[in-house]
């Protein structure tokens, strides 16, 4: 716990300087922006930034290389060869970083969510409601248990889980909420906890975005009955694949250990059904090796966050994703925002983000349509599995009943940095994307021509 106890102390004190700068207007503003003025570079203007790239990603050093070079010679490269091989001691460092007494290490966040849906004994005929703004993985999860994926409507400004739906969208079958924090940043968790509370159900964490984010002074993953994280190469940290499980109940952890290890328990004895989910020791070495800088990158993409909100305050039409009271640190796997094309005389999305890119600074939707929109309802409602454990009035009221209108919003809304990298620069690079923002707000009226 020391380790976790230092860096968290160090954190803070760099988030609260961070914090209170973009709130108290501290950071280079608006009016003290550079090179927004002149022709769009669109239209044969001077980019505001010229050929910079951005911090490679996913990271390795010396040190990764070192780790997995070991491992590999060690010939331990699946974690029951050892009680103390690297999958074990990931488990253990990383609980202790995240301040919660017991973690299982998976092959991905996907296997890490569908395993804690088994151990909760979630199944046919039961219902897990969820977002429709999220990886497909999150609903994989409550399929792979043949359970019913319940969509709930977004916030449209925060692009989380609406509490009010969540809550309009609970029946008799409703098990868990699998809330998901979009982007890394921490969604109402309050909100959500106070309804399970209330209606006897479970909370999966769905944090596979959100490494070492921190709600009202817990980390995420540590707030719910069980929390998920997800290693994929894009995440902020990552190894290729790989994924992770917190909890503090040792009983319902070790069911957890039981399910991803195919149903055998730590007893070695086959008790339930379970699939083959184990993280291997490559994957954890390569984790493991980026272990001392992962607390500095963390504080530095909170910075640079910080930086470019407070860069942005007063923009028309852009609005940073809203952050909930309580919200003291994010991953920032994405610095997302809401383009309001009202504010940038009509012209489109596209238009200002092919502007964006001209001026050097490449910014992108992020999902196209939520999952309420995408086939696989209509492919369930066809399961015979479906038909025998659900009546003929719910699966017709969940198929009518599937309208998401703040997420669809948001879908068309929504401009993002992909931040794994990009947030890892200097300050300088952070005002180059602001001022390219406030460049093509100015020129507002040219983008018609685009």
């Amino acid at each position: 716990m020391h380790e976790r106890s230092t860096t968290r102390r160090r954190f803070l004190t760099a988030a609260a300087g961070s914090l209170a700068a973009a709130a108290g207007g501290n950071v280079r503003a608006r009016g003290a922006a550079v090179k927004t003025a002149g022709k769009l570079a669109i239209l044969g203007g001077t980019p505001v930034r010229k050929g910079k790239g951005w911090p490679g990603w996913p990271y390795w050093d010396d040190s990764v290389v070192d780790e997995i070079v070991k491992t590999t010679k060690s010939r331990v490269w699946c974690r029951i060869q050892s009680a103390s091989g690297t999958v074990p001691t990931f488990e253990k460092k990383w609980a202790e970083l995240n301040g919660s007494r017991f973690c299982v290490a998976t092959g991905s966040g996907t296997q890490a969510l569908h395993t804690c849906v088994e151990a909760l004994g979630i199944g046919p005929g039961d219902e897990v409601i969820t977002s429709p703004y999220t990886d497909p993985g999150t609903i994989a999860s409550i399929l792979s248990s043949r359970a019913l994926p319940v969509l709930a409507d977004l916030d449209r400004e925060s692009y989380q889980l609406d509490p009010a739906d969540v809550e309009r969208r609970i029946t008799e079958n409703t098990r868990a909420i699998m809330p998901v924090d979009m982007m890394g940043q921490p969604c109402n968790l309050q909100a959500i906890l106070q309804i399970a509370k209330r209606r006897g159900l479970k909370v999966i964490e769905d944090a596979c975005q959100g490494h070492l984010a921190e709600y009202q002074g817990k980390r995420l993953g540590t707030i719910g009955d069980l929390g998920c994280f997800s290693f994929q190469s894009s995440k902020t940290i990552a190894c290729g694949e790989g994924g992770a499980i917190l909890g503090d109940d040792e009983e319902l952890m070790d069911r957890c250990y039981t399910v991803h290890n195919h149903g055998t328990s730590r007893r070695g004895r086959t008790e339930v059904i379970g699939p083959k989910y184990r993280m291997n020791e490559l994957e954890a070495a390569i984790l493991l090796g980026q272990w001392p800088g992962v607390m500095e990158r963390f504080e530095r993409r909170n910075r640079n966050a910080a930086h470019l909100t407070a860069r942005l305050k007063g923009c028309p039409g852009i609005a940073p994703q809203k952050l909930y009271e309580g919200t003291k640190s994010g991953s920032f796997y994405l610095y997302a925002m809401t383009y309001r094309k009202e504010h940038f005389s009509g012209a489109s999305r596209s238009a200002f983000l092919k502007a964006m890119a001209a001026e050097g600074v490449s910014l992108s939707p992020y999902i196209a349509q939520g999952l309420h929109k995408e086939p696989w309802i209509d492919h369930i409602l066809g399961q015979p599995v479906y038909r025998k454990m659900y009546s003929p009035e719910r699966l017709k009221a969940y198929s009518e009943d599937r309208a998401c209108p703040n997420c669809d919003a948001v879908c068309q809304e929504l401009v993002m940095l992909w931040a794994s990298g990009p947030l890892l620069g200097t300050e300088k690079d952070m005002d180059e994307v602001a001022d390219a923002i406030w460049k093509v707000y100015e020129n507002r009226d040219a983008l018609a021509s685009i």
